[in-house]
């Protein structure tokens, strides 16, 4: 193919060009055409993350139903596998919660004491 017959970005392209393999390879993307990222955009993602975890989550409780006996401090009793496993994570999410707020605040208070 010439140099001539090549379609250059801003330019229109003739009947002969489109038709052409090269001319109808998907386009190169630029940062201008590219759509910005948007809290909305953000959130859907979120949510279909969120949505896929439930599943997954739905599919390992009722596969684990079996009974198991808890011994916790002075508590005692029988729960299913699965939720005796909910319980636990839970418990470790909010507890790495509670040290990363500690950081966060630990931080902000050495950021503070070095401002003029």
């Amino acid at each position: 193919m010439s140099n001539h017959l090549r379609a250059t970005r801003g330019t229109p392209i003739d009947s002969a060009t489109a038709a052409s393999p090269k001319a109808s390879a998907a386009p190169s993307t630029s940062p201008t055409t590219r759509m910005p990222h948007t809290r909305t955009g953000a959130a859907w993602f979120g949510i279909c993350v969120a949505a896929l975890l439930c599943v997954v989550l739905i599919v390992f409780m009722l596969q684990n139903t079996r009974s198991v006996e808890i011994h916790f401090l002075w508590m005692h009793g029988t729960l299913p596998l699965a939720l005796a496993l909910l319980i636990a994570g839970v418990g470790v999410a909010i507890l790495t919660m509670v040290v990363g707020a500690a950081r966060i605040t630990q931080l902000r208070r050495l950021s503070r004491r070095q401002r003029p």
